[in-house]
């Protein structure tokens, strides 16, 4: 799997956008809105090397900060033009308002793709990268807020681990959510999606990754990955409580979100 992910991460983003025709953006964007992260939220994003959550994440919160700040002033009519400037001033220097992500991914490949994303896009603040494995992270217990993994848990040796760690640097109330490729529901729309991901997604990767070989497993992987009910049920045995499952276009793509109470 390390391999894999280190011959793709170069071509990473352009594949994801051809192998969906670009809806994995839309799935993104939906995820974190289900989200819903305020500012001062502490999030561990694992898996996502090329930093797809981590901007969105931190773009959404920049967004609640400045409505924040706007009813602020709002309540502040009283205040002089100086008072007002001065506060202004003070509270976007913290346009995060505390807010943090780590992205941790195991491929050095991954991050070093994402770092350069990051350079470019003009994310730095409340933003670090961290070298781990999901199923034994480098991070205390009862840590962060939120733990999100997209398209990355039915690349994990051991689902079952990875949940547990999930579950461990969780803070008590935290949330884990994630973002997969899941069982479609539509028996017509099923046979369809079986063709295209063998016939079409291998030749994708041959001609823009000049990879064969790694798309072929990326649609084996999806294939072997356990349906909602399943997956919904190997969260619970972790000690998550309150899961449930959202799908996306008839169940091509699922999210599952649960809490640490």
């Amino acid at each position: 799997v390390y391999q894999v992910f280190e011959s793709v991460a170069k071509k990473y983003d352009v594949m994801n956008d051809s192998m969906t025709l670009g809806i994995h953006r839309v799935w993104k964007d939906i995820f974190v809105h289900k989200m819903n992260p305020s500012p001062g939220t502490l999030l561990l994003d694992v898996a996502g090397g090329t930093g797809d959550i981590a901007f969105r994440f931190i773009n959404y919160v920049r967004s609640a900060r400045e409505r924040q700040l706007q009813r602020k002033l709002k309540n502040h009519q009283n205040l002089s033009w100086q008072e007002i400037s001065k506060s202004y001033q003070e509270d976007q220097f913290k346009s995060l308002g505390d807010s943090q992500v780590v992205v941790c991914d195991i491929n050095k490949e991954m991050l070093k793709v994402g770092k350069q994303k990051a350079e470019h896009l003009g994310y730095c603040e409340g933003l670090s990268w961290v070298l781990g494995n999901a199923e034994e992270l480098p991070f205390d217990d009862d840590k962060f807020d939120v733990y999100t993994i997209a398209f990355g848990i039915r690349n994990v040796t051991r689902i079952d681990l990875a949940l547990e760690e999930a579950y461990r640097v969780l803070k008590p109330g935290g949330r884990f959510l994630c973002l997969e490729f899941s069982r479609v529901s539509n028996p017509l729309l099923s046979r369809l999606y079986d063709l295209y991901s063998f016939q079409v997604i291998p030749v994708l990767g041959e001609v823009i990754a000049g990879d064969w070989k790694s798309y072929q497993y990326l649609v084996e992987s999806i294939r072997r990955f356990p349906p909602q009910e399943e997956f919904k049920a190997m969260i619970e045995d972790a000690g998550f409580f309150k899961v449930d499952y959202q799908n996306l276009n008839s169940g091509i793509v699922a999210i599952h979100s649960g809490f640490k109470l």
